[in-house]
């Protein structure tokens, strides 16, 4: 059976408005129920924008390059060369930077 209702507009569009609304609160008690750190936006938009994420990572843990040198037991040099793109890196290298700014190495890449 086709069972239908029918409602002025203006009362659908506030329902969907009201239902979207939900579904952000509820997408926010999610986030929130899982204690996961998040990135502060001026962050994220930095490596959007193309900056290194060694550098924008370590500018959120308020580190030096010397304080990241340090913390990882990478050479600053190296990290001045992985931060302006002159090297990649090796693997074990952003392992120990990842750790040192408390990241995962799938967020330096």
């Amino acid at each position: 059976m086709n069972d239908m209702v029918s409602i002025p507009r203006e009362e659908y569009e506030r329902l969907r408005e009201a239902a979207e609304e939900l579904e952000d609160i509820l997408a926010y008690d999610r986030a929130k129920a899982r204690d996961e750190e998040s990135v502060p936006h001026e962050f994220v938009t930095r490596i959007i924008d193309g900056e290194h994420p060694v550098r924008v990572f370590r500018d959120w843990r308020g580190m030096s390059a010397a304080d990241l040198s340090r913390s990882s037991g990478v050479n600053r040099v190296q990290i001045h060369e992985i931060e302006t793109g002159k090297k990649n890196g090796s693997v074990q290298t952003l392992k120990k930077i990842a750790e040192a700014l408390g990241v995962t190495v799938d967020d330096l890449i």
